[in-house]
């Protein structure tokens, strides 16, 4: 450990000092490390669905999906904007043009499981129909029994 004494020489003058504290750096970052910790989880879905369990084990992808839910209420949302049926064509459409054909775009299809089968079927149907056909069912992990 360094002491900086006063010496003979310059007595008007002060000897800069060379030692940082790391302290307070520390401090803040395992401040902000705990926050976004914390803040992480909540970042995944914006739609809340309550999705039915499943025994599968997760996809290995290389590009963002397009994540299309269908609620409670069989509200239709295209990632996190909801969408009326009636222009569920015209933004599927949108989405496949935007997509390379060598690597068609992935879909993510998450409904709630309390709502009827027919509403899933009918944007499944839509979904194929634009050529979007890499559609995965998103489900919640269960526990092996």
């Amino acid at each position: 450990m360094a002491m900086n004494l006063p010496s003979g020489r310059g007595k008007g003058r002060r000897a800069p000092m060379a030692d940082i504290n790391v302290t307070p750096l520390v401090d803040v970052m395992l401040v902000l490390l705990i926050i976004f910790m914390v803040t992480a989880p909540l970042l995944t879905a914006g739609v809340p669905v309550n999705l039915p369990d499943s025994r599968a084990k997760a996809l290995d992808q290389e590009q963002e999906p397009v994540q299309v839910s269908l609620d409670d209420q069989g509200r239709i949302f295209v990632g996190e904007n909801e969408v009326a049926e009636a222009i569920l064509p015209d933004v599927l459409a949108e989405i496949a043009a935007g997509s390379d054909a060598a690597a068609p775009r992935q879909i993510f299809l998450r409904a709630d499981r309390s709502i009827d089968y027919g509403a899933v079927m009918r944007v499944m149907g839509e979904l194929n129909r634009a050529g979007l056909n890499r559609v995965s069912l998103v489900t919640v992990a269960s526990d092996a029994r």
